[in-house]
């Protein structure tokens, strides 16, 4: 075996290491990749960073900037509002309804976008009629990624699988060239994970936070009365506000709010001290420093009167790309939470932490990663304005309305049916149909270039720009050709059948513990090698590699709308494991049998 073929696969081992091990983040394993194929010579600087520039990449970019836009503009929430009118369906058929829905629009929306938005709609379906969310969210999941598959545009996946081919000499797929395969596992999906919604939990998204949390300490507003000892005493001299059973939260001094106020305040009558303690210790320091409680009735009167102080609890959900990510929960409070303050974590789970980890102290060593869910403290006045916030997912709480401009939802509706025929119809590559929609958005003022900066997910675009010199570096070495010609060797005397649904399986497997987009840089060229060994047509091995790779059911980790919805606490690694599971070795065969037609 040639040195360059063994730095490859040595490099492709620790690549696939640190993916499922989470060591480091995707965009740093992806620079990673890059600067190690340059330095071993395996790429040269150009080929290293060919993959910022490829169609694929800057397809996929373009697409989620489009999915912005129809985030911001209210377009994906107004197709998800009429979902709640579907609460009166029995929870057999309301499984089938909203994954065929979800399918729909993930066919020609970005997967991830569309999930987050039913993530958040099925919450509210929760609170308001009592439906169990754990029948929902993973039926939801599993089907965008089945809608997805459906088209071309559907995935990133299916775009990179693409775009290799091309790069190989194989004729390019069509918009809904395999939208009829798509659409009967669709069907397969929707039939079975509905079957199997018996076994889902039925654990409702109602539940109280201060229950989820196991808040027993409370979070309250003692007030300093005229005859107090504290006045005139700087907090870093009172006692009781140096412990670990208090912390304080807030002061407010009239109509001024100071967020985590520091030790070198003096304390003054009327100020009102928000803070977290158990019962007992509000009681005691209550008597002995002349505090009262918020629950007098002077108090209820003032909250009645201005009922934006009210005090809230809300869970929200870190997405990928968030500017919180890396930051420890204590540091948040120097950032501009609009004026809310954390107060609980519930860490995401991975493969170094099966357990859901419940933290409240030692906040200055807790660092945010996606899919952790923070409870934050925050009044109803500082509730309005939380959602400008970016990177985040209000989870649970009564957030008022705000209504978007009905003329630019519209705008950006037409521009999306516009950027779909064009690319549909073939008048327009994918590529150029989405910069022109881009391009209409920004004229239409219908997006904002500052909107693009801060809610595109750039882990997808470096994960994507590192993995494709990886696909490079297998062909420059020959790796791809020496493991074909092994899998040839291996399947030499078998059936096409079988060769077909080796590789589906294949494929399958490892995108279930990597990345579905690394899996198809990786796997892509090694079909189109095996199937000019075995002098067929390269198209169902490539298709067979399109689809296995997004079929990663059987783990949370494949997928990114698997892993968000695995982080929010209900499913266990169980669900996935059985009931995804299931789905992927009935898609395996049926997708083998279908795409064994085309050869």
């Amino acid at each position: 075996m040639d040195i360059a073929i063994i730095e490859v696969f040595i490099i492709l081992g620790l690549t696939i290491f640190f993916f499922v091990t989470e060591l480091f983040p995707v965009d740093k394993i992806a620079m990673f990749i890059v600067v190690s194929l340059i330095l071993l010579g395996l790429v040269s600087p150009e080929e290293g960073i060919s993959g910022f520039s490829n169609s694929a990449t800057i397809t996929v970019l373009a697409l989620m900037i489009i999915a912005v836009a129809l985030e911001d503009n209210g377009v994906i929430a107004w197709f998800a509002k009429g979902l709640q009118r579907l609460s009166i369906l029995p929870l057999l058929l309301l499984i089938p309804v909203f994954m065929f829905i979800t399918a729909g629009i993930s066919a020609f929306i970005s997967t991830t976008a569309v999930v987050i938005i039913f993530i958040k709609i099925i919450f509210q379906l929760a609170e308001r009629y009592g439906i169990a969310a754990g029948k929902l969210l993973l039926p939801v999941s599993f089907a965008g990624i089945l809608g997805g598959s459906c088209t071309l545009m559907g995935t990133s996946t299916n775009l990179i699988v693409n775009s290799i081919a091309q790069n190989r000499g194989v004729e390019k797929l069509g918009f809904f060239e395999f939208a009829l395969f798509g659409c009967i596992f669709l069907v397969i999906g929707i039939v079975v994970i509905t079957s199997a919604s018996r076994f889902l939990p039925a654990k409702n998204a109602s539940e109280s936070l201060e229950l989820d949390y196991k808040l027993d300490e409370l979070i309250t507003t003692l007030t300093i009365n005229d005859d107090s000892p504290l006045i005139s005493k700087s907090i870093k001299n009172i006692s009781f506000l140096n412990t670990p059973n208090v912390t304080l939260l807030k002061l407010i001094r009239g109509s001024d709010v100071t967020n985590a106020p520091g030790k070198y305040i003096t304390l003054a009558q009327g100020d009102r001290l928000v803070v977290m303690a158990d019962l007992e210790t509000v009681e005691q320091i209550s008597a002995e420093e002349g505090l009262s409680k918020k629950n007098t009735e002077k108090s209820k009167e003032n909250e009645e009167e201005n009922p934006e102080s009210e005090i809230h609890l809300v869970e929200v959900l870190i997405l990928p790309g968030s500017t919180f990510i890396g930051n420890t929960l204590n540091s948040l409070k120097r950032f501009k939470l609009e004026g809310a303050l954390p107060v609980a974590i519930k860490k995401r789970k991975n493969i170094r932490n099966t357990r859901e980890r419940l933290i409240r102290k030692d906040l200055d060593q807790i660092r945010i990663k996606p899919g952790d869910r923070i409870l934050l403290e925050i009044t109803q006045a500082e509730l309005n304005t939380l959602e400008n916030l970016e990177g985040i997912v209000i989870l649970r709480t009564h957030e008022p309305f705000e209504p978007k401009n009905k003329t630019r939802k519209y705008i950006t509706l037409a521009i999306l049916l516009t950027v779909i025929g064009l690319a549909a119809s073939g008048v327009l590559s994918i590529l150029a149909s989405s910069l022109t929609g881009i391009a209409l958005l920004l004229a239409t003022k219908s997006l904002e270039m500052n909107k693009i900066y801060h809610k595109i997910d750039w882990q997808i675009f470096f994960l994507l720009a590192g993995m494709i010199p990886l696909g490079v570096a297998m062909t420059n070495s020959g790796a791809d050709i020496w493991l074909s010609e092994h899998l040839l060797m291996l399947f030499e005397g078998k059936d096409n059948l079988f060769v077909l649904g080796a590789l589906f399986l294949i494929t399958m497997v490892l995108s279930g513990s990597i990345s579905n987009n690394a899996t198809a840089v990786i796997m892509t060229p090694i079909a189109i090698t095996v199937a000019s060994g075995l002098d067929l047509s390269a198209k169902p091995f490539i298709l067979a590699v399109m689809f296995a790779a997004n079929f990663s059911f059987f783990t949370p980790v494949g997928y990114q709308t698997n892993t968000l919805i695995y982080n929010l606490g209900i499913y266990k690694f169980k669900h996935f494991f059985i009931i995804g599971g299931i789905l992927s070795i009935i898609l395996c065969v049926a997708g083998t049998l279908l795409l064994a037609t085309l050869l």
